[in-house]
């Protein structure tokens, strides 16, 4: 895939920021880190992230014990009284981290590199969406996938819509007391 080589300036010398297409992907990347963990993907995908990141043998060794880290948590979180909230809030915690590792590796990187990158980083994500059992909503080119609640409110006169294809059952709450119906 070809990615998109138009950077924007943030308007603070020497910063540019990434494209849109390549930030979605570092966020792919984040959560791929978090879906795999514990299944049967996370070897392939603990080895090509460690190698993404890593860059040499000694920062290599650095990702691993992160990502070992990242799975012993998640492993921990997800035992106890309260596991699904507290296992929903650490998942999103360690994607944000891991969004953020990926995504400064993008911005660091000199374009030719950054475009390898971003291959490699889109097949991790792929694999670990085929190899991990229940990797979750995902949708393609234009659309928006979410695992969880999806709220479209409209305010202000405003006109809100969405279009779904949903695998599985819809809730749709009731209309709020005093609410105006039409």
């Amino acid at each position: 895939m070809a990615w998109l080589k138009v950077r924007h300036s943030t308007g603070h010398r020497g910063l540019w920021m990434l494209s849109e297409i390549l930030v979605a992907l570092a966020a792919s990347g984040g959560t791929a880190v978090v879906t795999a963990a514990g299944t049967d993907a996370w070897i392939e995908t603990r080895t090509t992230v460690a190698r993404l990141l890593g860059r040499d043998g000694q920062r290599e060794e650095v990702v691993l014990q992160r990502l070992d880290q990242t799975a012993a948590d998640l492993a921990r979180a997800a035992v106890g009284d309260d596991a699904e909230r507290v296992l929903v809030r650490m998942r999103a915690d360690q994607a944000g981290s891991w969004t953020t590792r990926f995504r400064d590796l993008l911005q660091d990187l000199p374009e030719r590199e950054r475009n390898e990158v971003a291959s490699e980083l889109e097949a991790l994500v792929e694999h670990v969406r085929r190899h991990a059992p229940g990797s979750g909503a995902s949708a393609g080119s234009g659309g928006v996938a979410a695992n969880g609640d999806v709220i479209i409110d409209a305010t202000g006169g405003s006109v809100a819509a969405g279009v779904m294809h949903v695998q599985g059952g819809v809730h749709l709450d009731p209309p709020k007391p005093g609410a105006a119906q039409h």
